[in-house]
């Protein structure tokens, strides 16, 4: 049986991936851990761990430890910070992983130096200026007109980010982080005003595997964040996009043409609708990744849009069935998930299942 370790395992994304890994076709064995020890209970794997953090400078030896002890054969880091060391220290680490290269990773993990990169390539991405000092903000305003976007240059979940009408907002934001310690980055881009698409990817030596897309409608407790944006969707639905789907590809093959892995693809629309690269999620499943693996499970009767279970196929060189690399589950399937409610799947308005009752 395989024994697959995940890391961050308790928080959201990490519950989802092995969810979809339990509702897979075969039975698997699933080690967690996590660096919360109040969230490392809420993790549904076999054994769980608690680890110190990613960057903590003993974090690569207790997973060692954990991978002798359990046997594990294959290893998923989730949370960015630890696909981000693990990334590095892949050579250390005494389980194989599925992961771009590291100048991938890298490249994916800096909105700044990727901003560039698909420009370069004309990938639709949003207009990104570094900001360094106040000027920088006076200029973001200049070339881009108001609103501009404020976010921080490394980190997901909206990390950092606002809306800015006005530089007062714009620096004063910055200065409050900066006033709590914080040692972040910060960049200023264009606001795009238009839907808001997630294009989730699966990748071999450059080749697209499967991948499908969909539109956060809203967020949980959007209210709660000056961005509007917490990082998980409360609902979404899948969308059959031709430029999303190319756009999509474009920006994974620009940062390397030989990419491997998962590729988690943020876009949102510019003001003349064209979908706008924000950000790619290099080696970890978007917080909601069991919205497909449900959705493929009671509405194709298969595992073809389970990308978490197809992701660990891929990792044991096992062969991929064939299957659309685009659209592989049908459009206007909504996953409206909130804190403590088992998620509904909708269709034309009629629920076709419910989380924790399949």
């Amino acid at each position: 049986m395989k024994r697959i370790l995940c890391t961050g395992a308790g928080g959201p994304a990490g519950i989802n991936f092995t969810m979809s890994l339990r509702a897979a076709p075969e039975k698997v064995t699933l080690i967690g851990t996590d660096s919360n020890e109040y969230f490392l209970n809420l993790a549904i794997t076999d054994s769980r761990y608690l680890v110190p953090r990613a960057k903590d400078f003993d974090y690569i030896d207790k997973l060692n430890e954990i991978i002798r002890k359990e046997n594990v054969d294959f290893f998923h880091a989730q949370p960015d910070i630890e696909v981000e060391v693990v990334s590095e220290n892949r050579e250390k680490l005494d389980a194989p992983v599925l992961l771009p290269s590291k100048a991938a990773v890298v490249a994916c993990q800096d909105k700044l130096e990727s901003a560039k990169v698909w420009r370069k390539k004309n990938v639709p991405v949003a207009r990104t200026l570094e900001v360094r000092q106040d000027e920088d903000i006076d200029k973001a305003f200049a070339e881009f007109g108001a609103p501009i976007w404020v976010r921080a240059r490394h980190g997901a979940g909206g990390k950092g980010s606002t809306p800015a009408d006005n530089r007062e907002t714009a620096v004063e934001w910055i200065k409050y982080w900066k006033s709590r310690g914080v040692d972040w980055e910060f960049i200023a881009q264009e606001h795009l005003p238009g839907r808001n698409i997630a294009f989730h990817s699966l990748w071999k030596d450059g080749e697209l595997v499967v991948s499908m897309a969909r539109e956060r409608l809203e967020y949980i407790y959007a209210y709660l964040a000056p961005s509007g944006i917490t990082g998980t969707p409360a609902v979404q639905k899948t969308v059959h996009y031709d430029a999303v789907n190319k756009i999509g590809t474009d920006a994974v093959l620009s940062i390397d043409p030989k990419f491997t892995g998962i590729a988690s693809v943020d876009l949102k629309e510019n003001a003349a609708g064209v979908p706008c690269v924000t950000e790619i999620n290099p080696g970890r499943m978007f917080t909601t990744s069991y919205f497909f693996s449900f959705a493929s499970k009671v509405i194709l009767k298969d595992y073809s849009a389970n990308i978490p279970y197809l992701y660990t196929r891929l990792a044991y060189k096992e062969t991929i069935p064939d299957m659309p690399k685009y659209n592989v589950l049908p459009a206007d399937v909504y996953w409206i998930r909130h804190m403590d409610a088992p998620a509904r799947l909708v269709k034309d308005g009629k629920e076709l299942g419910a989380m924790y009752t399949q």
